[in-house]
């Protein structure tokens, strides 16, 4: 297992972004008849903001940074490091993070770095960011998380269009002495890193003429090889099982009484799965917020996005006791243990 503890590194806010388009799975061309509402009971998921118009991610980073740093009152030049993580770049070359730090007006000096990850990302974002500031050199960062995931999932694949939405957000550090501590487990299993990936693009399978025609996999199912594809049955099977144990080991080593926790923080995959991770480790309801009804799941914004849609009173006006866990992509999973304290945390932006 790999553990870590960071000190001196507080969260100072969280702000989010949604685009103001709405997919409703109600509507969806792509479910035979009484079949929605089947998938619906079951996600819990039934909307999700998308993006439209040209509108990438990184336009849903820019507005959730900037009222950030408006309501935290850092200037631009105090950022210190820079960090995105997404796997729905701009481009392929340059990295993500220094077009960020030119559309935000950071200095020349901000150090950024982009990770490409998807649902674990919030967490392991964290880690490094927070890593990075502990030593007391670096005093404050931004971490920007999140996808544009409906542009790299085909709208015709039943499969995947239910699940996923869009979304941006922000996160705020800083070197803090008096800050508690962070602490981490975190994980990998790349020998199942086909349960969910993308064939095409890369340059192991480059794009060709053939990748980007639509191919018939079942009824209601037609994707390209550039196109996400997902392994529902393993992915499932791999979230319920290594979940609870991340956060029983997070627990144990670091011994944390999970009982007086405040918050339980899930990446947001279905409710489903969730509700059985939450009662594999005998979380009470209350204390587990989810944003699946609105949001679907939203890759790596999906925890910081449910802090802001479902409890954002409750983070502005009080300190908590948290613990957050996510699993996807990689297939990659982690845990963090966390405190915050008034920290800025508004309702989502619509944009």
């Amino acid at each position: 297992m790999a553990f870590l503890s960071i000190s001196h590194v507080a969260i100072r806010g969280v702000v989010s972004c949604v685009p103001s388009k709405i997919d409703e799975n109600l509507d969806a061309p792509v479910f035979a008849k009484g079949e929605a509402e089947r998938v619906i009971a079951q996600t819990g998921i039934e909307r999700k903001h998308v993006v439209a118009d040209n509108m990438v991610v990184s336009d849903l980073f820019l507005k959730a940074a900037e009222q950030l740093l408006a309501e935290l009152h850092w200037e631009k030049d105090s950022v210190d490091v820079l960090g995105v993580v997404s796997l729905s770049p701009d481009y392929l070359e340059p990295p993500t993070a220094c077009i960020m730090q030119d559309r935000l007006k950071l200095s020349e000096s901000c150090f950024t770095i982009d990770m490409n990850q998807g649902c674990p990302g919030w967490i392991n974002g964290l880690a490094t960011l927070s890593s990075l500031l502990s030593h007391g050199s670096m005093r404050r960062a931004i971490l920007l998380n999140g996808d544009a995931s409906t542009l790299l999932n085909s709208p015709y694949d039943k499969e995947c269009r239910p699940l996923f939405g869009d979304a941006g957000v922000a996160t705020a550090l800083e070197f803090d002495n008096n800050a508690p501590d962070m602490q981490f487990d975190l994980g990998t299993r790349g020998k199942d890193f086909k349960a969910i990936w993308r064939k095409a693009g890369g340059l192991r399978v480059p794009i060709t003429e053939d990748s980007l025609k639509m191919k018939n996999y079942g009824e209601h199912i037609l994707r390209r090889d550039t196109d996400c594809v997902m392994d529902g049955m393993n992915v499932f099977a791999f979230g319920i099982s290594v979940a609870p144990k991340s956060v029983k080991h997070l627990c144990e080593h670091f011994n944390i009484d999970l009982t007086k926790t405040d918050k339980f923080l899930m990446h947001q995959a279905n409710l489903y799965m969730n509700s059985k991770i939450r009662k594999k480790l005998k979380i009470p309801e209350d204390k587990t917020p989810m944003c699946l009804k609105d949001y679907g799941n939203t890759s790596s914004a999906s925890i910081p996005l449910t802090m802001t849609s479902q409890c954002h009173e409750e983070y502005a006006s009080g300190r908590l006791d948290n613990i957050a866990c996510a699993f996807g992509v990689g297939l990659a999973w982690g845990s963090v243990h966390f405190v915050t304290d008034h920290i800025i945390c508004p309702e989502p932006i619509i944009y």
